[in-house]
């Protein structure tokens, strides 16, 4: 599978999150060109402001792999990382995330922070930003119907 696949299907679980009433952000973690883990924003239905996409998948990965890093693994997200998810990639000790839509409000890897790039830290997550305009799209769509 492509990158683009892979964003497609981190986009289904947002989707799930967009039918739940959540903030429409979804992720996958993959391992060896494998999907291990999914999630889509929890917040509401777990009333827990840090259950996010990213962190949701995390936890998972790390369940499903039986490790606390996940250095071999690629997490595809929605939206780019905000500063707590961003964070956790380095905890987590992910290897890549790729993102394919920009957040302007919260970003913490391009918009806002450039945390991945931070050389204080004890571990360099790669990042790429693959725009992938259906990302963003749905985000819209999703506050448009709010207002």
């Amino acid at each position: 599978m492509t990158r683009e696949n892979f964003l497609i299907e981190a986009l289904k679980e947002a989707q799930k999150a967009y039918v739940e009433g959540e903030v429409p952000i979804g992720s996958v973690i993959v391992k060896e060109g494998r999907i291990v883990a999914r999630a889509y924003n929890a917040v509401e239905k777990l009333k827990d402001p840090s259950a996010h996409a990213e962190i949701l998948a995390l936890r998972r990965a790390s369940l499903q792999l039986g490790s606390k890093y996940l250095t071999d693994c690629t997490l595809y997200v929605t939206i780019e990382p905000c500063i707590m998810c961003a964070y956790a990639l380095i905890l987590f000790k992910v290897k890549e995330v790729v993102f394919g839509a920009l957040d302007e409000k919260h970003g913490g890897i391009l918009s806002l922070y450039n945390l991945l790039n931070d050389e204080r830290t004890n571990h360099n997550v790669k990042w790429i930003y693959l725009p992938f305009p259906e990302c963003g799209k749905l985000l819209k769509d999703f506050f448009k119907e709010r207002r």
